[in-house]
């Protein structure tokens, strides 16, 4: 009994200990991003879309960061008894977060992030154009793997978008609030 217990205090005190490495602090810089890939097909019907999503954030104080980020997303569906469509969709917003555990392997966060969007569509020989913006509210955690790189989740759990087509006279408005898997994205962080 004592050897497990004895084994227990060693094992708890050197997870302690090393969930001092790693961490952020005031002055670090980190870029991320999300990358991802789609392709589905069913018969002749065919669906493919590619997104890139990087960002980049800066402490400005032990606990509060600021950034930014820029992604570029496209999708193309070809169909044999209708006509092909393809999206390209372009955005850009900023960030900010606060760390409630920074310095620690282990952080938890909450972000609030804000981005502009525009889409251009193409079907057959019409092309249309949707500008908008969005806002989403979550929770985010990070663990480093180093002193460098972190993995990080991050939870889209409220959200509001609003868009509006070219030509159009009412905008679309959506409001959410994610409550399942599906809106957790994975990341990979690298700190400088």
């Amino acid at each position: 009994m004592k050897k497990l217990i004895l084994t227990t205090v060693a094992v708890l005190s050197l997870a302690f200990a090393n969930a001092q490495d790693g961490g952020f602090a005031k002055g670090d810089i980190f870029v991320s991003g999300s990358f991802g890939y789609n392709s589905t097909s069913t018969g002749d019907a065919k669906s493919n879309s590619f997104e890139i999503t990087p960002r980049v954030g800066f402490f400005v104080s032990d606990n509060i960061v600021v950034g930014a980020r820029i992604g570029y997303t496209t999708q193309k569906r070809e169909a044999p008894l209708a006509a092909d469509v393809k999206s390209n969709i372009f955005t850009g917003g900023a960030f900010g977060r606060y760390y409630f555990t920074p310095s620690n392997k282990f952080s938890i966060f909450g972000e609030f992030g804000a981005n502009y969007f525009s889409a251009k569509t193409e079907l057959a020989t019409i092309d249309s154009t949707t500008d908008g913006f969005d806002i989403n509210v979550g929770p985010g955690v990070s663990y480093f793997l180093s002193d460098h790189f972190a993995l990080e989740a991050f939870w889209g759990a409220l959200g509001y978008s609003t868009s509006k087509d070219d030509g159009a006279t009412d905008s679309t408005n959506s409001f959410r609030i994610g409550l399942n898997l599906d809106d957790v994205n994975l990341g990979l962080v690298y700190k400088f």
